[in-house]
């Protein structure tokens, strides 16, 4: 176990907070930690199921901190600590895609990058998906929304085209929860 000396905040604005900790481990040694804190966020999985087959609906945006667009499932938080999950995905699913869903299933709760960040991500599969109209952040004013069979977007995984952790993580938990069923 790790034991918090001090800590220190040495950032913050809307989206994160950065502190600084000095820390004893059990060795007796002491360190430094630095830890982004950030509120609770939220990935959905928007599939669609027709008689020509399953699609995904995924998003492509630029990433400031990679300096690239990036493709990914619609993500996103609140920057608020204390939300309702389930309201937060349906949110983000709407303002990032247009899209609201029939019925929004929980599949499980992640960490984002725990060696540095202190941020949960609920995971959801949203299916019955109706067309609306986006209403993305001024962040996100790039955003392009697409529609891709489940086997193009597996194969996107293959090819390195999707390299956001959170969506492959969150793929191969609904396939592990989909064999289950």
């Amino acid at each position: 176990m790790i034991r918090t000396i001090s800590s220190r905040e040495v950032y913050r604005n809307r989206w994160t907070r950065v502190r600084e900790d000095v820390i004893e481990r059990t060795n007796g040694q002491r360190g430094i930690y630095g830890v982004v804190d950030k509120d609770p966020a939220a990935i959905i999985i928007p599939l669609e199921v027709t008689a020509e087959g399953e699609f995904v609906y995924l998003i492509e945006q630029f990433r400031y901190t990679v300096g690239a667009r990036h493709i990914e499932f619609p993500q996103g938080g609140w920057e608020m600590a204390e939300v309702d999950a389930e309201e937060m995905a349906r949110g983000e699913l709407r303002e990032e895609t247009g899209l609201t869903a029939a019925k929004m299933t929980y599949l499980a709760t992640l960490q984002i990058a725990y060696g540095v960040m202190n941020q949960q991500q609920h995971v959801f599969l949203a299916e019955g998906l109706a067309m609306g109209e986006a209403e993305p952040d001024a962040e996100e004013h790039d955003l392009v929304v697409r529609r891709v069979s489940v086997s193009e977007f597996e194969q996107m995984l293959l090819d390195g085209v999707i390299v956001d952790n959170c969506s492959v993580a969150a793929w191969g938990l609904y396939k592990v929860w989909r064999e289950r069923r």
